[in-house]
């Protein structure tokens, strides 16, 4: 377990803080966790983890291009998130919606997260994703910018 609270009575509380110390001022993360984090970074520094960036960089690359030749306005981003400003709020949400039923999730982020007049689209790219997925997206975002 890692994290916690309890709600009890005044006297249980006083109780735990008493008897059960070591629990309560532990601050040590879970052996699964330190095992994971281990992986990971066996992961990252191995052939599979260059692997891994190099398609990533090349799905970012594909995807910024495939942006510029939708009608709204794409932010130059060389991360994994690919922000696609759509301006009002009503169109983001129907297009999050409509990329929903394209079994994409894309969210939509609006106002106070984002200024007015620039809500957008979240498309957020991983080594995960293959180059059938961003040809979905693409074809999913070309039919939805022929839409009035």
């Amino acid at each position: 377990m890692s994290g916690a609270f309890v709600i009890a009575h005044e006297t249980v509380i006083e109780w735990f803080v008493q008897r059960a110390r070591p629990y309560i001022f532990t601050t040590a993360s879970p052996p699964a966790v330190a095992h994971a984090v281990s992986a990971s970074l066996a992961l990252i520094a191995s052939d599979e983890g260059d692997q891994r960036r190099a398609h990533l960089r090349s799905l970012i690359d594909i995807t910024r291009g495939m942006l510029k030749r939708t009608r709204w306005t794409p932010v130059d981003s060389l991360t994994a998130v690919q922000p696609l400003i759509i301006g009002g709020n009503e169109e983001t949400l129907a297009l999050a919606a409509a990329l929903d039923e394209h079994r994409m999730w894309v969210p939509a982020i609006r106002p106070p997260t984002v200024p007015a007049g620039t809500s957008r689209l979240r498309i957020s790219l991983s080594a995960g994703h293959s180059l059938d997925d961003l040809a979905r997206l693409d074809e999913a975002l070309a039919t939805l910018s022929r839409l009035p």
